[in-house]
This record gives C-alpha cells, structure tokens and sequence, in this order.
C-alpha cells in the first residue's frame, strides 16, 4: 500500500495543482486542473484547450533560501563527528572536522509513504537527524564526491563509473534481491557535496522499473539484498541532471545517499485492492507524470499516466461492472484526468494518432468533457475529417459558447471545407445548429462588387484630355 505527496515543505496534499497545461488564449471553464507554470502553455499547433481554475488544497510554495552552513549552525542541525582520517592537517578548523547534516526548508519530491505508518510523515522529514547514526563515516560526512567517484573500496553498479556504491553492512549471501516489477521499502537519507540534506524518508515505498523515483534508487536498490545497508553515488546523469530540481538540488548536482533495504515484495493487483487504495496508488503515478511534464520529458510523462490509468480501473475483482456507486465514480473521475493528461503529452511527443484515440476514450467516461471535444475536433480536423470535426466542434461549443479556442477553431474548419474561399453557409448554419441567442462567430466578408471603378474611368478621361491639349498646343506653334 502506497501515498504519495508532491510536496514543498514537506507537507501532504490531497491533491496536486498541477495537471494540463494552458492554452493562454483559452478562458477557464472546468473545475479540473490548473497550470502550475506559465512557460508550460501548449506553443505547437495542436494547442491544448486550458479548463480549470486552480484545484483545493493549493500547493504550498515557501521559497526560503536554504540556510548557509557555519561552525555554528543552527541548533536544529545535527553534529556528526567524522570517526574515520585521524590524519587531518592541524590548520583544518573544527568545523570542517564536526560537518554538519543541514536540511532544506523546501523539499520538492513524489514520496512513496507506507500508509500503516501512524506517525506524522512532515515531522519525520523535517528535521536533520541522521538516519544512520552508527553508519557516520568520512564518506558521508566530509569526503568530496571527486575522491568517492575514484576511490578502490567502492563498486561500480554501472560500467561508465557513473553510478557507485559501498556497502556498509553486509547480509546473508542466501539473502532475497529484488527484482524488476517487484515492491520495495527502503530507509534512505540523501545529501549534497556540502552535505544539505535533500531527501529522507524512514520508509520510502516504490516499485522497481515504473519510475516511481530516480533511476540511480531503481539501479542501486536491484543490486541489494534485504537488510543491506549501502552508500549510494550518483552523478547528476542519474538523478536530476541539467534541470536539477528546485528549490533544492542545483543543476548537475551529484548526489550521495544512504540506503538500507528493508522489504521486498511482489507488486499488489490493483483489481484486489479497495477503491479508496486504488485512486492513492493511481494519484501517486499520476503526480509523478506532472513533475516529469513540467520539466518537459513527455515519454515519461505519458509513461506514468499509463501506468495510472492501470491502477485506476473501475473493474471489480470478479470482473462485474454492477451498479455504479460514488466510489467507482471517484475512480472515474481520476482515470478523466490521467487520460486529458496523457492526451497532452501525446501531443507534446506528436502523436497525434494516440492523442485522438486517448480523447475518444475521455469522451467514452464523460461525453461532454470540453477539452476532450475540443482536442478530438481539432484532430479531426487536422486529419481531413471535417464532417465529424465539425459535429464535435459544435458540441463544444454549446457547452462552452464563450470559448475562444473553440471560435477560432471552427473557423479554420469552415475555411479547410471551403477550400479556404469565403462562404455564406455557416452565418445560418450557427443560428440553426447553435440556437437564436448565439452569435455567429464568423460573419463571411462583404463581396466587392464588379464592374469598372469610376476612379478609372475618370483617369482615362483625365489623360484623354490631356493628351488633346498637348496636340492643339503643338498644332498652333507649327
């Protein structure tokens, strides 16, 4: 069992505030999802129809900066002695040799929380107590990450060196290792090179290889065997890269972490699982999809609302779709806005075909959702079928008549069946179709009339006279 947080501070939320991203031309109209970012607007031609004001339970956004380490510190801060290099130069300061474990005042992480956990999962989080007390060598305390990645006594868990580990508590030979697809509990504590604490959870759920989390956890946790306790290095390749990830982990940041295994199992089906585990599991990838689409890797995106939508099924375990009761209507709800989501990443990644196909199935749970009318007539017509295109166009726009992008679009659909000439059949069509008290959004320009301009034929005449001045004048002189 599984929740999730995409969190600032630390703090739970029932639900996230980011989803679609908007259309900046587009007025809200449904309470679903909100932007979370501006610069997330859809630029493209396929531009997403934006609907919802912003979701409750707003995400908190405290951006103080992250407090800078002195001898001193602050009194929350833990002091972890180095027990290991006697050897230190006598010019070193005390506090170089007692380094400190800082935290963050703002962690931005998907967190995978054992629910049967009673205890307050921000006051466990939040403070810089070390996880591993007994486990405080130089390595964790004060060795620069350059010295870790060359270091003899660690071993490579991947062949660019890139990816390093050091066993700290060895287990069992016979011992169980995890495998792909497999549920796993680990206890985990990451820091920086100047050892801000970036990460921690006592008990941290995921599963291996649906990209719950970093790929250097997926990689180093594989490798382990249960109740073995490790030192983990990753470079930024591995972790968060050139995006690193505000407000905490700069760009190209390595990362090291202590990691000890304390649970393997197999993956629960989502069809034995109660409803209410299903939309926690479900919302959790779902999350994980919006933090992978606000930095922009749509394949990732669009993988995590995949495996959403398989949690988020409104089948029962014998297969019996009976009455619909509010539950199943919550997951219905949920499995809305995964599929507008991954509609939008399929368009992000131009798959146009997938994308209309995603709407369709929108529209399958909820026949009037406007974004997916309006994503599907777009698409429609983009594709050359226009008779369809302009069907589902005009249901968007009976329920959204005050629209823009729905305007605009039709528009353009009128010109595509005109042959891009200007007609007079869709002024009747609109008043017909749409009702009375709708303005016809496209009023055909008024025809030029034919014939010859009376501007021309007075310049004809101007230059005839003209002319016949010039031959009298000439005539008389000779």
């Amino acid at each position: 069992m599984q929740t999730v947080s995409l969190t600032l501070c630390s703090e739970m939320e029932t639900e996230p505030c980011c989803e679609e991203p908007k259309d900046p031309a587009v007025e809200p109209t449904e309470p679903e999802v909100r932007e979370a970012n501006s610069e997330f607007a859809d630029k493209d031609s396929h531009t997403e129809l934006a609907c919802g004001p912003p979701e409750e339970g707003e995400e908190l956004q405290r951006k103080e900066q992250v407090e800078t380490q002195t001898c001193a510190g602050a009194s929350e801060s833990t002091k972890i002695k180095s027990t290991s290099n006697p050897e230190r130069e006598d010019g070193e300061t005390e506090c170089k040799v007692q380094r400190k474990l800082k935290k963050t005042n703002s962690w931005k992480m998907v967190r995978f929380q054992d629910p049967s956990e009673d205890d307050d999962v921000s006051e466990r989080d939040s403070s810089a107590e070390n996880l591993f007390p007994e486990y405080t060598m130089e390595e964790w305390t004060s060795s620069t990450f350059e010295e870790l990645f060359t270091a003899e006594d660690w071993q490579d868990i991947t062949e660019d060196r890139l990816l390093r580990k050091k066993v700290l508590k060895p287990v069992a030979p016979h011992a169980p290792c995890p495998t792909w697809g497999q549920e796993v509990t680990v206890k985990m504590q990451c820091v920086l090179e100047d050892r801000t604490v970036v990460e921690k959870d006592c008990k941290l759920v995921f599963v291996i290889g649906e990209g719950d989390v970093n790929q250097a956890l997926e990689e180093c946790v594989i490798s382990m065997q249960k109740g073995e306790i490790t030192l983990l290095l990753a470079d930024s390749q591995y972790a968060y890269g050139l995006l690193g990830r505000e407000p905490d982990i700069p760009a190209w940041a390595p990362l090291l972490y202590q990691l000890q295994l304390l649970d393997i199992r197999e993956k629960p089906d989502p069809l034995t699982l109660p409803i209410a585990d299903r939309i926690r599991i479900g919302n959790q990838k779902r999350e994980r999809g919006n933090f992978h689409f606000q930095r922009e890797e749509y394949s990732m995106a669009a993988r995590a609302y995949c495996m959403a939508l398989d949690v988020l099924t409104t089948r029962s375990q014998d297969g019996s779709n009976g009455g619909v009761v509010a539950e199943e209507e919550e997951v219905r709800d949920y499995r809305v806005k995964c599929l507008n989501n991954l509609a939008t990443a399929q368009l992000k990644l131009e798959q146009y075909d997938e994308a209309l196909h995603t709407s369709r199935d929108v529209l399958t749970l909820e026949t009037n959702n406007v974004k997916a009318l309006f994503r599907a007539g777009k698409l429609l017509s983009d594709k050359g079928e226009y008779k369809e295109a302009m069907e589902v166009l005009k249901k968007a726009l009976k329920l959204e008549p005050a629209t823009k992008a729905i305007h605009v679009e039709l528009s353009k659909l009128v010109k595509r069946q005109s042959g891009g000439k200007d007609t007079q059949e869709w002024k009747a069509k609109a008043a017909e179709v749409l009702g009375d008290n709708i303005t016809p959004f496209l009023i055909p320009p008024k025809k030029k009339p034919s014939g010859i301009s009376w501007k021309f034929i007075l310049g004809a005449l101007v230059v005839a006279l003209g002319s016949l001045v010039t031959s009298v004048i000439l005539t008389a002189r000779h």
